[in-house]
Formats: C-alpha cells, sequence, structure tokens
C-alpha cells in the first residue's frame, strides 16, 4: 500500500518551524489512518473468504461465529507482532 511520505522535505515551504512540525504531525496522523484502513479491509477480505460460503440477505449463526472469532483472532495476531516489534525495538535489537 502507498502511504504518505512522512519524513516529506518541506524546508523549501515558507512556514515557521511550529508549523513545519504541525504539518509534518498532521501528515503522520493521516499515514496511520490509511494503514488503519488497509488493515481493516485486509481482515475483513480473509475473514469473508474463510467463513463466508454463499452470500444471502442475513447471516446464518455459524457464519457470524466465524466472522467474530476470525477477527478477532486477527486482532490479537496483530498486537502480539506489534507488542513483539515494540519490545525488539526498545531493547535495541
Amino acid at each position: 500500500m502507498a502511504g504518505f511520505d512522512s519524513d516529506l522535505d518541506l524546508s523549501g515551504v515558507d512556514a515557521s518551524p511550529a508549523e513545519t512540525a504541525e504539518l509534518q504531525r498532521m501528515l503522520a496522523v493521516e499515514q496511520q489512518k490509511a494503514q488503519f484502513t488497509a488493515q481493516v479491509h485486509k481482515f475483513m477480505d480473509v475473514c469473508w473468504d474463510k467463513c463466508v460460503d454463499r452470500p444471502s440477505t442475513k447471516l446464518d449463526s455459524r457464519t457470524e461465529g466465524c466472522l467474530v472469532n476470525c477477527v478477532e483472532r486477527f486482532i490479537d495476531t496483530t498486537l502480539s507482532i506489534t507488542n513483539r516489534f515494540s519490545q525488539m525495538v526498545q531493547k535495541g535489537t
């Protein structure tokens, strides 16, 4: 996925250091939003393919349970990986 360049060179922009810092902060927030949206779409696709045999107007209890479980496991896994990387960065590995 293409994201925003949070290291954007703003040296040619006629802005104060505070304005430049605010713009960089806003770009980082937008990049986080885009990453979150991409992640949501990814687990929706994975869980839909795994759980939905045939689309209908209503979810049966088996399909609903599968979707809930799939999304929860996907979130648990993502958080676990994120926490592990965070620990590695803090240790300087």
